[in-house]
């Protein structure tokens, strides 16, 4: 089992910066990507960016240029981040980690919310 726990939600406004994070515990030896996702009211959830073991990335096209995807190498890559810049309150909704376990399929965090005002 892996636990992800996400923080750094909070309201900003537009234009504005916010850094989320996700700690992994547990059996994490098999998780080979991780990645943040979001979903706001009556819209499906949807991928915001993805990065893999050997560090390769993948963003969503409206987030390219502002949001950086990053994890801690020196704590056996169990810290995931994503640094956000230059929000629009088009970015408010609650933002969820997952990771992708090779054995047992995906995990997700609890989720924060991410409100950025106009």
């Amino acid at each position: 089992q892996v636990q992800l726990v996400e923080s750094g939600g909070g309201l900003v406004q537009a234009g504005g910066s916010l850094r989320l994070s996700c700690v992994a515990s547990g059996s994490t030896l098999s998780i080979n990507a991780m990645g943040w996702y979001r979903q706001s009211p009556g819209k499906q959830r949807e991928l915001v960016a993805s990065i893999s073991n050997d560090d390769s990335t993948l963003y969503a096209d409206s987030v390219k240029g502002r949001f950086t995807i990053s994890r801690d190498n020196a704590n056996a890559k169990n810290t995931m981040y994503l640094q956000m810049n230059n929000l629009k309150p088009g970015d408010t909704a609650i933002y969820y980690c997952n990771a992708d376990d090779i054995r047992y399929g995906e995990y997700w965090g609890q989720g924060t919310q991410v409100t950025v005002s106009s």
